[in-house]
């Protein structure tokens, strides 16, 4: 097997998010043997049931990308205790239609971050439970929950604090890891 192709995946659109930074620091992070690419969910319309056979451009388009995929990193923040619109829309997209889940055997950790003591702690526990579902391997330690991350990055959106540096490249290797035994590499 060669590199280990993940696909991150940001649950915000937002342009200073603190997610997609963190995607942007994971890319430097990744173990020797893979590779980061992100993907951009936000040309996907939302989700309508009557198009999931002859799906827009950027939904085939996005479902390639994870089928593709050996592994895939998500970094969503928590609106309202729950996952954002934006991230769910591109699951369900990527799950159907139901014969054609491009999300099903996919080892998959999550990671979050908020300006807030919680850091999505609850985002991440309602995105396992589809998990489940969608038949994703979801890697459970360590646990990314960035707290306060208006702290941890700098004006740039360059992430700065070590010891979330260090979470990150902890999870990626446990990602890489986890892929490796699930086909049979390691």
């Amino acid at each position: 097997m060669g590199k280990i192709k993940i696909l991150g995946i940001a649950g915000s659109l937002r342009r200073g998010s603190y997610n997609r930074a963190m995607l942007d620091a994971a890319q430097g992070l990744v173990p020797e043997d893979s590779q980061l690419e992100i993907a951009d969910i936000a040309n996907m319309p939302m989700f309508n049931q009557e198009y999931e056979n002859d799906m827009p451009q950027s939904v085939k388009e996005f479902k390639a990308r994870v089928k593709a995929a050996d592994a895939i990193l998500i970094a969503t923040p928590e609106y309202n205790y729950s996952i954002p619109g934006v991230l769910k829309n591109a699951m369900d997209w990527a799950s159907r239609p139901y014969t054609d889940n491009s999300w099903a055997g996919k080892p998959v950790a999550v990671m979050s971050a908020a300006t807030g003591m919680i850091g999505g702690e609850r985002a991440q526990l309602q995105l396992r439970q589809s998990f489940v579902y969608l038949d994703m391997h979801a890697v459970n330690k360590p646990e990314v929950i960035v707290t306060f991350a208006a702290k941890k990055f700098d004006e740039n959106g360059n992430l700065i604090d070590e010891g979330t540096k260090e979470l990150i490249a902890q999870l990626l290797c446990a990602l890489v890891s986890f892929t490796k035994k699930l086909n049979g590499t390691k």
